[in-house]
């Protein structure tokens, strides 16, 4: 670019992708082994016409699309990028999560709302058959846990399938709780009660699947990432008088990236800056994808989001371009 500045359109981009390829058994172990429960669980609860194990159902099926979106973005992050998707297939797994959060919000308003209907008309609860097929859900959610337990503190994805699966068993737990009491004591409203409480856990939950994925689609600055601190981060490297034109998104559910001018009116020290800021983004904010744009003074390119507006929307200092 000519002119009095200079630029340097710079990609200090790292190769960091997550190597969870040998989770790939655990994945199809632990999705063979929720699909049968599933199976096992809506037939039993049609079969008796129990809500509370129909609701279980919906809520163990949204692990198996869990499971699968999770996989989904170990898989689509070996994809690589070529002249008509430069950067790849990763939005997919964010397109899936927010699909199924939609649908997910549809199958339990509905069973709310069943679950409402029946609460004035009680049937009865066989609750040995609640128990047993729900004890079946405790032992294969504990072992699909189990399966991603090694792999839970060193990498978010595997992380959040434990936490999950991990979490459902103590669900299918109060399922055999309503069913023992529905046992000993006959409450039969139980299967109704129980049916709201579940469906209230898994609408909470995916209520918050469904904004996330809803902002992520939109380009939202994904909720790991506090953009002032990177602001921060920037505008204190050496040289640095100014920073504009900051910009974070999520390329997948899994990859971060961001794009800066940075205005350096001596100019950089060339590729050893780049590259330690490229490892510091990496290191502290979880950014892969960084790309830095040098500049000797600041150049408007006709961005909409001011720094006026930065400064409205969350209190940072506003500069002038």
């Amino acid at each position: 670019m000519s002119g009095s500045h200079t630029t340097k359109d710079v990609h200090a981009g790292h190769d960091h992708h997550h190597q969870v390829a040998n989770f790939n058994s655990a994945f199809a172990i632990g999705i063979a082994l929720n699909v049968v429960f599933v199976a096992i669980e809506a037939f039993y609860g049609l079969k008796i016409n129990s809500l509370a194990l129909l609701a279980d159902a919906g809520h163990n099926l949204s692990d198996v699309l869990g499971l699968i979106l999770a996989w989904g973005g170990v898989l689509a992050s070996n994809l690589r990028p070529d002249v008509r998707h430069t950067y790849g297939w990763k939005r997919g797994t964010i397109l899936a999560a927010f699909a199924n959060a939609l649908l997910l919000l549809v199958a339990m308003g509905s069973l709310a709302w069943e679950a409402i209907g029946r609460m004035s008309t009680p049937e009865p609860v066989h609750g040995i058959t609640i128990m047993i097929v729900a004890g079946i859900g405790i032992f294969i959610n504990t072992a699909t846990a189990l399966l991603f337990m090694r792999g839970r503190s060193s990498d978010l994805n595997i992380r959040a399938a434990f936490l999950h699966m991990a979490a459902d068993a103590l669900v299918s737990l109060g399922v055999v709780v309503v069913g023992a009491l529905a046992l000993w004591f006959g409450w039969n409203r139980l299967d109704s009660i129980a049916s709201l409480l579940i469906a209230a856990v898994v609408l909470i939950g995916t209520w918050s699947l469904f904004k996330e994925s809803l902002h992520l689609l939109f380009d939202g600055v994904p909720e790991s990432v506090h953009l002032p601190a990177v602001r921060n981060y920037l505008e204190s490297l050496p040289g640095v008088s100014h920073v504009h034109d900051l910009h974070i998104w999520a390329l997948g559910t899994s990859q971060i990236a961001m794009t800066a001018h940075l205005v350096m009116p001596n100019g950089s020290s060339g590729d050893v800056f780049l590259e330690k800021v490229a490892e510091t983004l990496h290191d502290t904010f979880e950014i892969e994808h960084p790309t830095i744009q040098i500049e000797t003074k600041a150049v408007k390119y006709g961005c909409d989001f001011t720094e006026n507006d930065l400064h409205k929307t969350i209190g940072v200092k506003p500069h002038d371009h």
